[in-house]
């Protein structure tokens, strides 16, 4: 087993004792993990625990991933200062649709158990969940902080929320895990999971919980806060990313995202104690982040990339090519061109003095373009465009 395995990243093991005892005997865990389906895509801080469960895989044991298309209809109140809105069916489908794609970029997906828990959760009578229910009371389940603090505070919670713990532990029960991962806002509901293991005589699963990773802005990654590096992001745009992130997150990035070891790590912590340029240690993420995804050309081609528009203010090398011809009014032009969705976000952009047309800033959003081949347009500090 990899040294760095119980350290980086991981908030806590129940039991650990267990778990090492079950590592080392040489028998072959299932380890479970549910992932809800509330947005399209995977960001790089959910991916925490999916790069824990490639490191259990290659050690030879067998992973159950379950896709919670059931459990996502009421939604995990985990994290939530407020009633969570219900997802449609339809909404939730859409949102699976290339979940197994994205979780083939990390798993070797052929060797994966892949299930959906409304193979057995919609199936449940009424009188089965009321069986359930009757192993826990309300006042365990309001005593989860969210839960407590939206009560003091006199705020709905609904039933369905209390629920859902429930389910999620129950989804351990029927897939017979041997450890469950999460992240560590999962706690609660992975600790109901022991709780119906051992009430269905079966041996309590060994839980590991992961850190939650903060966003480009600093806060909770979230898709709802525009604030993800995804796994499918483009090398450049995943580079970009990185280069963005708030310098105190740097050594809470290598140790969560990267394959970095922790005494790599330790030594960019070290020089950046004495005075290393935090742009300098981000080159280094962003290279390891971009290398894990996409490989080590593509590390290298992002990071010559990036030097190239930010530090050179030259141009990149892989601008996209737009076919159009002819003379535009700036707005329209911006429009055409895709920089822009309006009239109005077009004079803003060009009033901002983001509009840069062969290497010329262009503030007056009155003015006229006539387009010829090979004219390279730049909207911000990142979007090229160049005309065929």
């Amino acid at each position: 087993m990899n040294k760095d395995f119980f350290e980086k990243g991981i908030v806590e093991v129940i039991e650990k004792n267990s778990l090492k005892k079950r590592l080392a005997s040489g028998k072959k865990l299932r380890v479970k993990l549910g992932i809800d389906p509330t947005g399209p895509k995977l960001h790089i801080g959910r991916a925490i625990s999916l790069w824990k469960l490639r490191e259990l895989q290659d050690m030879g044991h067998h992973i159950v991933l379950i896709i919670g298309d059931f459990t996502a209809q009421i939604g995990d109140a985990s994290d939530k200062t407020a009633e969570r809105q219900i997802l449609s069916s339809s909404k939730i489908k859409e949102n699976m649709k290339s979940y197994k794609k994205q979780l083939g970029l990390i798993l070797d997906m052929k060797k994966v158990e892949l299930h959906y828990n409304s193979e057995w959760l919609g199936k449940m009578s009424a009188g089965s969940l009321l069986q359930e229910t009757m192993n826990f009371t309300v006042n365990q389940m309001i005593k989860r902080e969210n839960f407590w603090q939206r009560f003091k505070a006199d705020k709905p919670i609904g039933l369905h929320e209390i629920l859902y713990p429930l389910l999620q532990g129950y989804d351990s029960v029927v897939i017979e895990a041997d450890v469950e991962v999460g992240g560590n806002d999962q706690l609660f509901n992975l600790l109901v999971g022991r709780t119906l293991q051992k009430k269905y005589g079966q041996k309590e699963q060994d839980i590991v919980t992961f850190d939650l990773l903060e966003g480009t802005d600093g806060r909770k990654m979230s898709t709802s806060y525009g604030n993800c590096i995804y796994i499918e992001d483009e090398p450049n745009e995943m580079f970009g990313k990185v280069m963005s992130i708030k310098d105190d997150l740097i050594i809470r990035y290598m140790t969560l995202v990267t394959d970095m070891t922790l005494k790599d790590i330790e030594k960019i912590e070290q020089n950046l104690k004495k005075g290393m340029n935090p742009r300098d240690a981000k080159i280094i993420l962003a290279k390891a982040l971009v290398k894990r995804y996409h490989g080590e050309k593509a590390a290298e081609d992002s990071a010559k990339n990036f030097e190239s528009i930010f530090t050179k203010r030259g141009l990149p090398t892989d601008i996209p090519e737009v076919k159009i011809s002819g003379t535009y009014m700036l707005p329209l032009f911006l429009i055409e061109l895709g920089a822009a969705s309006s009239n109005s976000e077009a004079r803003r952009l060009i009033e901002q003095g983001a509009l840069k047309i062969d290497g010329t800033k262009i503030t007056d959003p009155k003015s006229e373009i006539a387009t010829h081949s090979g004219m390279v347009i730049q909207v911000g500090k990142k979007n090229f465009y160049k005309i065929k």
